[in-house]
């Protein structure tokens, strides 16, 4: 288990980064949206902790969804005052969604799965429209990235994955699912583009994030429901065939959002 955290996680990260550099920023936004990180985590709660506590953490990561848009409204509305005050603003927003969250004592009932993932998706779509479009600031100093950015990505994204496996006992399954999905990297990746392009980059990333959330909200909403009433393999393999099914749908939104852009 331990050689699969420290191999998987780096190889997904680096990938998304080099192909959010090739793609543009919305790109870069919309492939972080996937549960790239978040899902091995659950699969490791489920072999380390049974099914039943990775069903109950995939409801705390869907609900997550709607922290994500919380992240991404206060981000953008703080963008302006510089990327310390925009990373403060989207994390107040995550953890007041992470607190109300923890309050409701969600259950991997499927009536509960499917409001849930119905809040979700109004969320997403709130989200991509109080979010405008901001045109590219070209007076901002293009920077080339550090020789070692990916090292500290891929180190970054082990070291949450393996502290977040070691804690999920304490911190119980639906905030170590909530926790789980946290957008470290869309800070980082949204970061990087403020310092190099302006508010408009971070924007733009923000923006592909909520798009390719629907993916991800897909993910953990057949999850939740999936764990503990079939086999658990097959639960992931459905799973993951229901995010990439979405991914694909969103990707002819998303090329409009790219065509705006320009």
């Amino acid at each position: 288990m331990l050689v699969l955290k420290l191999l998987l996680t780096p190889a997904i990260m680096v990938g998304a980064t080099l192909a959010g550099r090739r793609y543009g920023r919305l790109a870069t936004g919309w492939l972080v949206g996937l549960p790239l990180t978040s899902g091995p985590i659950n699969v490791f709660f489920a072999v380390e902790h049974g099914p039943h506590f990775a069903g109950r953490a995939a409801v705390g990561s869907l609900s997550g969804a709607i922290g994500e848009v919380a992240f991404c409204g206060g981000y953008a509305a703080l963008a302006r005052r510089g990327w310390p005050w925009a990373v403060g603003a989207g994390s107040a927003g995550f953890a007041l969604v992470a607190l109300l969250v923890e309050e409701l004592h969600l259950t991997a009932a499927p009536e509960v799965v499917i409001g849930v993932a119905a809040a979700a998706v109004v969320a997403l779509f709130a989200g991509l429209q109080l979010i405008p479009h901001v045109p590219p600031a070209f007076e901002a100093t293009a920077v080339a990235p550090s020789r070692w950015d990916l090292p500290a990505r891929a180190v970054t994204a082990t070291g949450v994955l393996l502290a977040l496996t070691a804690l999920a006992t304490t911190l119980g399954p639906r905030l170590s699912g909530l926790l789980a999905v946290y957008p470290l990297y869309t800070v980082v990746l949204a970061v990087f583009a403020q310092r190099q392009e302006g508010r408009s980059g971070a924007i733009q990333i923000m923006r592909g994030l909520l798009v390719g959330l629907f993916s991800f909200a897909a993910f953990y909403a057949t999850l939740a429901l999936a764990l503990g009433r079939i086999d658990t393999a097959p639960a992931y393999v459905l799973s993951f065939a229901a995010a990439f099914v979405v991914q694909v749908v969103t990707l002819r939104p998303l090329l409009r959002l790219a065509a705006a852009a320009r």
